[in-house]
């Protein structure tokens, strides 16, 4: 056996207890869809975990009345003490289930179970536990005297961290007083539906929180229902626009999280081996299925090729194959689509005279698969270092001074997040300073805490996730909502 072989160490599914269908989540029980039941995928192997329902319209409109329902009686009246409880119930059955949970994730979605089991679902706790300590503090949001719940939020989630972006949006518009109704992506539905699961055992009471599975439609349903007080949306950039546009003019409050390009800057005082794990956590964790990924590496010229060099050495270290398998680095693209979009981008890179470098490694014959890829010579015209890729795919670009640095991680429509690296503390700031990026990371990248604020600018939306600011976004002062109404 060579240093880099490993016997498999596969993670068993027995621990899951899956149904042959789910149904939609409305008023605290599973409900039959009217719409036809789809498959949810295995992207690594392309088998059926189980059907899922599919709401229409008038799904989406019983899933809204059940929301009300329970803030105009229960919820909104309940003490915020007592709301806590029920947050710190969740958080705590989420870790009792952490295993199953984190299996179900890497099993539907595609990431390695290294990840599930090490950093999503443990965050996902975090950030249930981190609100669960903000419901009976509410005056100390910052957003007026005696704050108020909005009412009932429309929550849409992406595929990327399915439960993870689950606990960013509920948590929150728990703790606040409000009631939810969330959509989860319809490749990656299956954790939101043990998640429901969960909100039974926590006996939290019926339609706080409803869950509603289906595709565009539903989500579109969702968001531009009448009786909806907030939106909260995670997604592409050209969704979020549509939601936007719909949506002004409104009342409704509306929280956006879309697409990044996010540039990650290698200083040549930086602590190179340490800025190397950090280039393969910007951009190769979850495949690269990260919107505040590291995707353009600005790398000082003058160690340039050390860099490329150290980096090569080490992609060709990580292990592709398996989510389940605890040995695995690299896991299955999403979908075929994703897949298919992952490549036709990559391969524009090529035709516009960028360089290519892939790691070398196996594909399994099944499954939606793509190797770890660096692009060195990359302009910043070329497609590779404009559009988002949301896959494994890093563009390599140099640079001269700090002033040229900034100019080029800023050439971009998008403004979610940045990565610095260098050992001077002054340069660190100064340049963070210049960076128009919502979340900056010194000397690490792609680290998350629920006490702190998440979010961009530019194309990358508004509104904040995370921290007291989360909070806020699903709060109002009680003196202003008494004049409005």
């Amino acid at each position: 056996m060579g240093f880099l072989d490993y016997a498999p160490a596969p993670e068993s599914t027995s621990i899951l207890n899956l149904k042959k269908s789910y149904g939609l989540f409305i008023g605290g029980e599973f409900v039959e869809g009217s719409g036809p039941a789809f498959a949810t995928v295995s992207p690594s192997s392309e088998e059926t975990i189980t059907m899922i329902a599919q709401a229409n319209d008038a799904d989406v409109d019983k899933a809204v009345v059940a929301a009300r329902g329970a803030f105009s009686k229960t919820w909104s009246k309940m003490p915020g003490s007592e709301r806590g409880k029920y947050l710190f119930r969740i958080a705590r059955l989420i870790q009792e289930r952490s295993r199953e949970l984190a299996i179900a994730e890497s099993l539907d979605n595609g990431k390695p179970i290294r990840e599930t089991r090490d950093v999503d679902i443990p965050l996902v706790a975090a950030w249930f536990f981190y609100y669960a300590g903000w419901a009976d503090k509410l005056e100390y949001a910052g957003v007026g005297n005696n704050p108020q719940a909005l009412g009932v939020a429309a929550q849409v989630v992406p595929w990327n961290f399915p439960l993870l972006m689950l606990a960013w949006k509920i948590a929150p518009a728990l703790a606040a007083g409000n009631t939810v109704v969330l959509k989860p992506a319809e490749t990656t539905p299956l954790t939101a539906l043990l998640f429901a699961e969960i909100c039974q055992q926590a006996e939290l009471p019926a339609g706080v929180v409803n869950i509603i599975t289906g595709a565009g439609a539903t989500g579109a349903a969702l968001v531009g229902h009448p009786d909806i007080n907030k939106v909260a949306f995670t997604g592409s950039t050209a969704v979020g626009r549509g939601i936007a546009r719909n949506l002004a003019g409104t009342n409704t409050r509306v929280t956006l999280e879309l697409g990044g390009k996010g540039a990650n800057i290698i200083f040549d005082d930086a602590a190179i081996d340490q800025a190397i794990e950090g280039i393969i956590s910007g951009i190769f964790f979850n495949q690269g299925h990260v919107c505040c990924a590291g995707s353009r590496l600005l790398v000082q010229e003058n160690i340039h090729d050390d860099v490329m060099n150290r980096l090569q050495s080490r992609l060709s270290t990580l292990r592709l194959g398996d989510p389940l398998d605890k040995n695995t680095d690299i896991g299955a693209v999403n979908s075929k689509a994703q897949l298919d979009r992952i490549t036709e981008i990559a391969n524009s890179g090529e035709a516009e005279g960028a360089t290519r470098w892939s790691a070398p490694c196996e594909l399994p014959a099944k499954g939606f698969w793509f190797p770890p890829t660096v692009f060195t010579n990359v302009q910043t015209s070329h497609r590779i270092a404009r559009d988002e890729i949301f896959g494994p795919v890093l563009s390599v670009l140099t640079f001269r001074t700090p002033d040229e640095a900034v100019a080029k991680a800023n050439n971009t429509p998008y403004g979610l997040s940045a990565g610095i690296w260098t050992e001077k503390a002054s340069r660190m700031l100064a340049i963070a300073d210049k960076l128009r990026a919502g979340v900056i990371w010194a000397n690490t990248f792609n680290k998350f805490d629920p006490a702190s604020p998440f979010g961009g600018y530019k194309e990358s939306g508004y509104g904040r996730e995370g921290g007291r600011h989360g909070l806020a976004a699903y709060l109002e002062s009680g003196n202003l909502k008494g004049g409005a109404k």
